[in-house]
C-alpha cells in the first residue's frame, strides 16, 4: 500500500542529520525535544504512582482499625433494638460482616503517668468479621479479652509511653464521676494489659485500647453497644451503602463511612497530587513546545525543498501536512518512550530504591521516623491515560504555528537566492 508522501517526508525530516552534517543540529534539537518529552511523561507516572501507593498503603493500614462504616446510636447511648439493627445491616448485599461495639474516652493511669485513651469495647468473636488488627495483635491477643476479668489491649506506642507490657496493672479513669455524701468521685478500675498491637497508624497505636464489650459496659454504665461496625465487599462503595442504610434502618441512628472519618486527611492527599500533576504537566508542556523551535528551524532550512514541492503541484495544505507529521512523530516517540520508562521504574521501584540505598548507603525512609519503612508504588490507568493524552494534545498543539508558517512559504522568494 502506497503511503501518503506527506508521511513520508515527515518522517524523513523527522530523521534529519542521521546522514547529513549540516542538518545535525536540528537533528540534536529534536532529540532533546524527544527526551524532555519522555522524561516529562515518565516523572508523572512515577511521582502519581508512589503518590498512589503511599495513599494506599495509609489507607489499608487505617482501615485495620477502622471500619468501612460505623453506626451508632446519637449522644453515646446504647442501640435502641441491636439484634433488629445487626439484622437489618446484614441483609444488605454489600456487608460481609458486622459487629457490635462501645466507643468512649478514659484517661489511662500508670503510677505518676496518665495518658489519654480511645476506649473501644467489643465483642472478641466477632471483631475479626470488620478489622485486620486482629493479624496485628501480640502476646495473646484476642483470647485475653474474658468477660469479667477486665483486661485491655493497648496500642504499642500508648503502652510503650505507659511503660507497661503483658501482666501488668493499669487504671482507667472514668469520664463521668460517682455521685456521693462526700461530692463526686472519678470511677476508678483496675485493668489488666493482656496483649498489645501494632496497627502501623500512630494515631491509633498512641491511644487506643481494647477491651471487651461487657466489661466497657460496666465501667461506662451502659444497657449495650453503642454502635455496629461494619464491612464491605468494596470499600469504595462505603458512601453508597452508608447512604441506602440511612434510609432502610429503623430508628433515629448515626451513620459514618471510613471516607468521612479521615475526610481531612484524604482531601489533603487529593489535593496535593492534583498540584503535582499540574506543575508536573508543565514540564511536559515546557518539552512540547521546544518542538517549536525544532520546525521553525526545520521549516528555515527546507524552504527550497518547501519550494520545489509547491512547483511540483503540493498544496499548501500537504506543505503543513509534512511538518505536522514531523512534530506528531517526536511527541508520539517521546510519550511512547516516557510512558515505557515510567511504568519500568513504578512497577519495579521496590527493586529500584533499595539498590540506590545500598549504592549511596543511605536510607531514604528511617523506619523510626516514617509511618512506611519502603517505597510504594500503584500505577492507575486513570492516571496514565490521561498524562498520555496531554502530552500527545500538546506536542500536536507545538506543530500547528511552525506548519502553518510553512504552508506560507512563496516558492519566487525561497527560490530567488538558490
Amino acid at each position: 500500500m502506497q503511503l501518503p508522501y506527506e508521511l513520508m517526508l515527515g518522517w524523513r525530516y523527522t530523521r534529519a542529520g542521521r546522514a547529513t552534517r549540516r542538518n545535525g543540529f536540528i537533528s540534536f534539537i529534536s532529540g532533546v525535544s524527544m527526551l524532555g518529552i519522555a522524561l516529562g511523561v515518565a516523572a508523572l507516572i512515577i511521582v502519581l504512582s508512589v503518590m498512589n501507593g503511599f495513599q494506599k498503603e495509609v489507607r489499608d493500614r487505617m482501615l485495620g482499625v477502622v471500619s468501612h462504616i460505623e453506626i451508632f446510636a446519637p449522644g453515646g447511648n446504647a442501640l435502641p433494638d441491636l439484634n433488629r439493627t445487626l439484622a437489618e445491616v446484614r441483609a444488605h448485599p454489600q456487608v460481609v460482616g458486622a459487629a457490635p461495639f462501645i466507643a468512649s474516652q478514659a484517661l489511662l493511669a500508670r503510677g505518676e503517668d496518665m495518658k489519654g485513651a480511645i476506649v473501644r469495647g467489643i465483642e472478641p468473636a466477632l471483631e475479626p468479621e470488620v478489622t485486620d488488627l486482629v493479624v496485628g495483635l501480640k502476646n495473646s491477643g484476642l483470647a485475653g479479652l474474658v468477660p469479667g476479668q477486665f483486661g485491655v489491649i493497648l496500642g504499642g506506642e500508648l503502652a510503650q509511653s505507659l511503660g507497661v507490657r503483658e501482666g501488668d496493672v493499669v487504671t482507667l479513669i472514668a469520664p463521668s464521676g460517682q455521685v456521693t455524701p462526700a461530692g463526686v468521685v472519678p470511677r476508678l478500675k483496675q485493668m489488666t494489659v493482656v496483649g498489645t498491637f501494632d496497627s502501623g497508624h500512630y494515631e491509633y497505636d498512641s491511644a487506643l485500647v481494647l477491651m471487651h464489650e461487657a466489661d466497657a459496659a460496666r465501667i461506662f454504665r451502659l444497657e449495650g453497644p453503642t454502635g455496629i461496625r461494619l464491612k464491605l465487599k468494596d470499600l469504595h462503595q462505603a458512601r453508597k451503602v452508608a447512604s441506602e442504610l440511612a434510609q432502610t434502618l429503623t430508628g433515629d441512628l448515626l451513620i459514618r463511612d471510613w471516607t468521612r472519618q479521615n475526610k481531612t486527611w484524604f482531601s489533603a492527599v487529593e489535593l496535593e497530587k492534583r498540584m503535582m500533576f499540574i506543575i508536573l504537566t508543565l514540564i511536559v508542556a515546557v518539552a512540547a513546545f521546544n518542538l517549536v523551535s525544532t520546525l521553525v528551524m526545520t521549516v528555515t532550512d527546507k524552504r527550497a525543498d518547501i519550494a520545489i514541492l509547491r512547483t511540483l503541484g503540493a498544496s499548501p495544505q500537504s506543505i503543513m501536512g509534512v511538518f505536522m507529521v514531523q512534530g506528531a512523530m517526536v511527541g508520539v516517540i517521546g510519550t511512547l518512550a516516557g510512558l515505557l520508562l515510567g511504568l519500568g521504574v513504578a512497577f519495579n521501584i521496590d527493586v529500584i530504591v533499595p539498590a540506590l540505598e545500598q549504592l549511596f548507603q543511605a536510607s531514604f525512609l528511617p523506619k523510626d521516623i516514617y509511618l512506611i519503612s519502603r517505597m510504594p508504588s500503584d500505577p492507575q490507568s486513570a492516571d496514565i491515560m490521561p498524562i498520555a493524552i496531554i502530552s500527545l494534545v500538546l506536542s500536536f498543539l507545538a506543530t500547528l504555528y511552525p506548519s502553518w508558517r510553512a504552508s506560507r512559504v512563496n516558492p519566487a522568494e525561497a527560490l530567488r537566492y538558490e
